[in-house]
């Protein structure tokens, strides 16, 4: 093949996006002598951009500038021999940026791990699988009496009849390389070296058997199977321990027999140790991690995996949704509903909807499985644009559990826990069953107030409480990780009468360990479980029946599987009734739904009860008598009448200054800006102090754009970026545009 060279005298444009706050492209002369043949979209270069030195993104190359071409700069060099994404993969990129008004430059640069964004060579790392040698099948452990450590590694391979990688290992003995070492000198086991994806016998692809499904899961899989070589997004809405996950592995299993890879997507870290368990349980191929909890080495080794096509199967947050797949078959996005899947900060991008759009552009399918599906998924089903697959039913032999709301007005409470609900607890433990409390409020308690004076303990950056940690015996702000001593006189008189208002885990957990002295509680939390390992290590006490009482926050609240859970009691529902945001609603009944599906997954009955001061409250009855549906039906008909999304679209400007007036100058001259601009239909509402009008410091504002239109909305948001850019103000503001906001904090 002929090569193609430049030499300096010829004008080669390199047209590039780098990772910084600009909206434009930068032009760059080619290397010298650079060979233009394997030279593609996508490819790392190494550009100077100012003083300093960058790595850029090429997106065209071209042979004019708008510039000088004597003005350029050239670029120091092109660090990839080939491009490490795929036309689709930059395709993809571009469309976000696009559609979320984000530099290019940035968001290409949030789909490569932290290493290659640095600009670092790819250093491949072969991960390594280990399998019994002939001699090994045929060898008895006992000849390694005298060897227990090998002798126990023997069993294990001899018992799991499989090849196992150095992560299930390390899973099993961290100190484990020495004894398959030695092994490997014996014989008797021997190294398998990954292969790229490829068709494989549908039996060789399995360690364990599928379960048996029901008539709704196997006409879920079958809908799905027969739709694999095709776009198609397929919203599975399950009640809580219906058997999704069954539902996804039979379906990915299909798709492996294909040869190709599966991108599974899940809302919180918290649910990948449980998934992973299960995947590798099911699948004797190689699964690539990729969540924050990682190394930045770790990311890197299962993105360039997928990417090369070592790795058939990617479970990941968020974040993986961009890694590259060298032949993608299925996406898959569990928990579709979760706000969590919603980048909040830089690139605000909806992992959801950015899924939907890339498996149109692979002409792949997109599973979506909740048991409370998002009002936006529900609305593209009555539009036809999804498909719908039902489970109503629990796997097996579980029911749904009986929901019960205690009304807690004018009774007897201890830290949160009613009479009745204490005796409901110790009814439970006395059957050896156990319990899960569900409080959304970490910390001992979220105010420290004075009885004296009515003094309250406040964020002096924030417009926020500061939490009580009474264990550390901290302060502490929940919005800008602020703290201080626990003070014991009051700021304003002096007072050492000073009391904690409010409940939280930590708070809850004391009362809980003085009512129930003889039986182990666990409390899962941030804070509980930040230690790497301690969630899983929680996770195994509960399930092998180690732990009484399970006390949490939201982290419970989603796809873990407690079969002796029995009574799942929320203590303090009402704090998500009132709120000026209109998703708290969906949210709040999403959570109540999640959390009771906590009990009763197996085959003893399950009791969820809600403690309440609102027992006539429409949406905590609704949801008793008639179920999410009926909720979700309510909610999308009052959603219509004030034309509120789905039935609208909005798109949220913030503003933040380390002063109130800035901000107020900045917005001023943006709506001078939009009066010269088209604004059509566009609904432009404020601006206003954002619900938490300072944090960390900064004085917050936003404006709020609506539209039913999508194309007329983004084509105002098109002509209004590029004047933001050029007011004086904008320098002495931080902004940022939110296209479809979930939270309109």
């Amino acid at each position: 093949m002929s090569m193609t060279t430049v030499s300096m005298g010829e004008a080669l444009i390199f047209r590039v996006a780098i990772p910084v706050p600009v909206y434009s492209l930068f032009d760059y002369l080619a290397p010298d002598n650079v060979e233009l043949d394997n030279i593609k979209p996508g490819m790392r270069l190494e550009v100077p951009f100012g003083k300093a030195k960058k790595i850029a993104f090429l997106i065209e190359i071209s042979q004019k500038s708008e510039l000088e071409v004597s003005k350029l700069k050239r670029v120091f060099r092109i660090l990839d021999q080939k491009s490490l994404l795929s036309s689709k993969d930059l395709q993809l990129l571009m469309w976000a940026a696009n559609y979320y008004h984000h530099p290019l430059g940035e968001v290409i640069s949030t789909a490569f791990p932290v290493p290659l964004r640095q600009g670092k060579s790819i250093v491949v790392k072969t991960p390594k699988s280990f399998a019994l040698s002939p001699l090994g099948q045929v060898t008895l452990s006992t000849d390694l009496q005298k060897s227990p450590k090998q002798k126990s590694l023997l069993e294990k391979f001899q018992s799991s009849l499989l090849n196992l990688s150095e992560t299930e290992l390390s899973d099993w003995n961290i100190n484990w390389k020495s004894s398959v070492n030695l092994l490997i000198e014996k014989r008797l086991i021997e190294i398998i070296t990954p292969k790229t994806v490829k068709v494989e016998p549908a039996d060789s692809i399995i360690r364990s058997d599928a379960l048996q499904c029901n008539l709704q899961q196997q006409d879920a899989i079958d809908r799905v199977c027969g739709a694999l070589d095709r776009f198609g997004v397929f919203l599975l809405e399950g009640v809580t321990g219906s058997g999704k996950t069954e539902v996804y592995l039979q379906i990915i299993h299909a798709v492996l027999a294909r040869g190709q890879q599966v991108l599974v997507l899940v809302p919180e870290i918290t649910l990948t140790p449980q998934l992973e368990d299960r995947f590798r349980n099911r699948f004797a191929v190689s699964i690539a991690l990729f969540h924050s909890k990682l190394t930045d080495n770790q990311r890197q080794a299962g993105w360039l995996s997928m990417q090369q096509g070592e790795s058939s199967i990617m479970l990941g947050t968020r974040s993986a949704l961009f890694t590259p797949l060298m032949n993608p078959g299925l996406i898959i996005l569990d928990e579709e509903h979760d706000a969590s899947f919603k980048q909040q900060e830089g690139f605000r991008f909806s992992a959801r909807d950015t899924a939907v759009y890339r498996a149109k552009l692979l002409d792949i399918p997109v599973l979506l499985g909740s048991a409370t599906p998002s009002l936006e998924s529900l609305y593209n089903v009555d539009k036809q644009r999804y498909q719908l697959m039902h489970l109503p039913e629990r796997a097996g032999k579980a029911t749904e559990p009986m929901m019960q709301l205690m009304d807690i007005r004018n009774k007897r409470i201890h830290e949160g826990l009613s009479d009745v609900l204490v005796e409901e607890i110790h009814r439970t433990l006395a059957k050896n069953e156990q319990v899960l409390l569900f409080l959304n409020r970490r910390g001992f308690a979220p105010t420290l107030i004075c009885h004296g004076c009515g003094w309250v303990a406040r964020c002096k950056r924030c417009d926020a409480n500061l939490v009580i940690h009474f264990d550390e015996q901290r302060l502490r702000c929940h919005h800008c990780a602020q703290e201080q001593k626990l003070i014991r006189q009051c700021a304003a008189c002096d007072s050492s009468e000073l009391t904690p208002l409010g409940l939280g885990t930590e708070r809850v957990e004391k009362v809980v360990t003085e009512l129930f002295k003889d039986k182990i509680t666990v409390r899962l939390d941030r804070d509980s479980t930040q230690r790497k390992g301690t969630l899983e290590n929680y996770l195994q006490q509960i399930n092998d029946g180690e732990v009484d009482i399970i006390l949490g926050t939201q982290m419970l609240a989603k796809g873990h599987h407690f079969p002796n859970v029995t009574l799942v009691a929320i203590l303090d529902v009402d704090s998500g009734l009132f709120s000026i945001d209109f998703h708290a609603a969906e949210k709040l009944a999403q959570m109540i739904v999640q959390v009771s599906g906590r009990a009763g997954r197996a085959e003893k009955p399950g009791k969820v009860i809600m403690q309440t001061r609102q027992p006539e409250h429409l949406l905590l009855t609704t949801l008793i008598k008639d179920g999410y549906r009926s909720f979700a039906k309510t909610a999308l008909a009052e959603r219509q009448e004030a034309l509120l999304p789905p039935f609208s679209y909005q798109a949220l400007l913030r503003v933040q200054a380390a002063d109130a007036n800035t901000p107020q100058l900045f917005f001023q001259a943006i709506i001078a800006a939009l009066k010269k601009l088209d604004v059509g239909r566009t609904q432009i509402l404020g601006p206003v102090s954002a619900p938490m009008a300072k944090r960390a410091g900064y004085f917050r504002y936003q404006l709020l754009f609506q539209n039913a239109n999508r194309q007329e909305l983004h084509g105002l948001l098109d002509a209004l970026i590029p004047k933001i850019s050029k007011l004086k103000q904008t320098n002495k503001v931080r902004w940022s545009l939110d296209v479809d906001p979930v939270d309109l904090y």
